[in-house]
């Protein structure tokens, strides 16, 4: 076990039962199942997925490629229904999507007929907030201001970067002021520099917001870098949470000062190694 960090909630076979908790939580995901039929038969993608997930924090969905993870925050975003299980915001079931709930996902999927700032704008306009014009605007610019691009707010998607066009995204999310900010792999199509930019970004926002944050990812050094914790996810079919690690690493927080971190490597070295586990199971499985 990492020194300074702790499993919190296991899946089967040593998981604690989250529906014994007697405190309500903000999000909860309790016996989350996902069922898909296919041509060859029902394929389980996940399976009696169980996590409490607190406000203001920032956590990490974390494993192999078809472990389930998108299929989980798409169930939370209410995109998806679960087969079995259940998603719990304040003790209550939710099963659609809702204003309390933002997506980003890998692509930034932009409307390319309007500017940045009218993008943004939209968003704001599903909110009471935005139920004028000028106030919808005000709000963009203030988010597009927030993730660092204010100059491109009015250019079309066509002329910014792939990267500016995701901090677009971001602030397109942020700006109906949702309460869970749920983030598919955000910047996996980036180069390393525009991804290191923007998890700074992201960072920034988030010590400002405190928003609870949920993000899938397979990349360990970004997620040690941006969550308070890890949900490491075994391999599917019927993936399910193997573990849920606490991070030793201060916040506010700076790239060098994680990395220089002494626990760092050990931390690391655990998250490999619990992948590499169950990658070998599944292959055995196989």
């Amino acid at each position: 076990m990492v020194a300074g960090s702790w499993p919190e909630e296991r899946g089967a076979g040593g998981r604690r039962n989250v529906n014994m908790m007697r405190t309500r939580v903000p999000l909860e995901l309790t016996g989350l199942s996902k069922t898909f039929e296919t041509p060859e038969g029902p394929v389980v993608a996940v399976a009696d997925v169980n996590a409490v997930i607190h406000d203001a924090e920032f956590v990490c969905i974390l494993g192999h490629s078809g472990c389930g993870k998108s299929t989980i925050l798409s169930m939370v975003a209410g995109l998806q229904r679960a087969t079995l299980g259940g998603v719990l915001i304040d003790g209550k079931e939710v099963t659609t999507p809702g204003a309390d709930r933002a997506v980003v996902f890998q692509s930034p999927s932009l409307l390319p007929w309007l500017s940045a700032r009218d993008n943004v704008a939209l968003a704001v306009g599903t909110t009471p907030a935005g139920a004028s014009r000028r106030k919808r605007r005000a709000v963009a610019a203030r988010y597009l201001e927030l993730v660092g691009i204010p100059e491109v707010a009015g250019q079309l998607p066509h002329q910014l970067s792939l990267g500016t066009q995701q901090c677009v995204s971001l602030a397109r999310a942020l700006a109906p002021q949702p309460r869970f900010l749920l983030l598919d792999e955000p910047f996996s199509t980036l180069d390393s520099m525009t991804r290191f930019d923007l998890q700074d970004v992201l960072l920034q926002v988030w010590e400002l917001e405190r928003k609870v944050v949920v993000m899938v990812t397979h990349d360990i050094d970004e997620a040690l870098y941006l969550a308070d914790r890890l949900i490491l996810m075994t391999d599917g079919p019927s993936a399910t949470v193997g573990e849920s690690l606490s991070l030793p690493f201060p916040r506010p927080r700076a790239r060098a000062a994680v990395l220089e971190h002494p626990e760092y490597l050990a931390c690391r070295r655990h998250v490999l190694e619990f992948l590499d586990h169950h990658a070998h199971q599944s292959r055995s499985a196989a």
